[in-house]
């Protein structure tokens, strides 16, 4: 290998552009998206939750759109991988302001 040639090759790169080659997460159109709502009380010591999976949108889309759950339900709760989850059992609610807003959203579980 001739001095010089490879000088722009970068073995470990911990600062600069981000990797060309990563994947853009889809932002799909609400109608284009089928959400699952269901119950949970795995892993949280008892408490109840309502996890809605299924999502295809940025984290910055998701984020909103879990604040505005959240305030449509008067409770806490977290957006994360492209899951929300709600405290307590609002599937129902949850089913019915994510139809309004224009998603295919079913209930799973019991």
């Amino acid at each position: 290998m001739a001095k010089g040639k490879d000088r722009n090759r970068n073995v470990y790169r911990e600062f600069g552009k981000p990797d060309p080659m990563a994947r853009a997460v889809p932002d799909r159109a609400p109608n284009q998206q089928t959400l699952k709502v269901q119950v949970s009380r795995k892993g949280r010591g008892g408490k109840t939750v309502t996890v809605i999976s299924g999502f295809q949108h940025k984290p910055d889309t998701l984020n909103t759109l879990a604040k505005q759950l959240k305030a449509q339900c008067g409770t806490g709760g977290t957006a994360k991988d492209n899951v929300i989850e709600i405290q307590g059992d609002h599937a129902q609610t949850l089913v019915e302001l994510l139809v309004a807003k224009g998603y295919q959203a079913k209930r799973s579980g019991g």
